[in-house]
């Protein structure tokens, strides 16, 4: 039984038809395969994801890097992206300029990545490791507070105070580190103790 067709019906089949041979007949026949074959594959499948926050500023945005890199032992991991993470409460997925730019800033042939110090009388910085630079940290935070350290003040009061070193901490932290950060320094004694966010 034939099926009546609309005109409408028609010539939509006659446009398709026509165009159908057009392409063909200008050697565009294979196109929809080429482009399929063309097409690269997402360049975040086989990535590692690690949920970071940004180091520029106090607003302590939220980035996601990924990470290249087969995992085995004395294999180094490499970052090859890096975008705002759409979960972060501050910037939901949004970076400003410095922010979108960090991948540059990692891979930057000049970035610091070891402590440095300059001795008495030395002329340029010298790379040292993190152990000689943390223990120096603390031998003269010690010594420092045990030359100054005030116990009371003139009328006898004890007062704990620690008046010649000051502190200044990341805002980029959690809530949680942030609060050890300011038990650890008020237990010292340290009185002159800010955070980047107010700077």
């Amino acid at each position: 039984m034939l099926q009546e067709l609309s005109r409408r019906q028609f010539m939509k089949a006659a446009g398709a038809g026509l165009g159908g041979s057009a392409v063909a007949a200008l050697g565009f026949g294979g196109a929809e395969e080429a482009l399929a074959q063309a097409v690269r594959p997402f360049k975040l499948t086989g990535t590692t994801e690690t949920r970071n926050t940004c180091p520029y500023c106090s607003v302590a945005c939220g980035v996601i890097m990924y990470s290249l890199g087969d995992k085995s032992k004395n294999a180094h991991q490499a970052i090859v992206h890096i975008e705002g993470d759409p979960d972060h409460p501050t910037n939901r997925g949004t970076l400003c300029p410095k922010g979108s730019a960090l991948l540059d800033f990692i891979h930057s042939e000049t970035r610091t990545t070891t402590p440095q110090y300059r001795g008495p009388g030395e002329k340029a910085f010298r790379p040292i490791g993190w152990n000689e630079a943390l223990d120096r940290i603390a031998r003269l935070m010690k010594d420092d507070r045990d030359k100054n350290f005030i116990r009371t003040n003139q009328d006898g009061v004890t007062v704990n105070r620690w008046l010649t070193t000051g502190f200044l901490a990341a805002s980029a932290t959690t809530n949680e580190t942030a609060f050890l950060t300011y038990k650890v320094v008020r237990s010292s004694g340290i009185l002159a103790f800010d955070n980047q966010a107010r700077v």
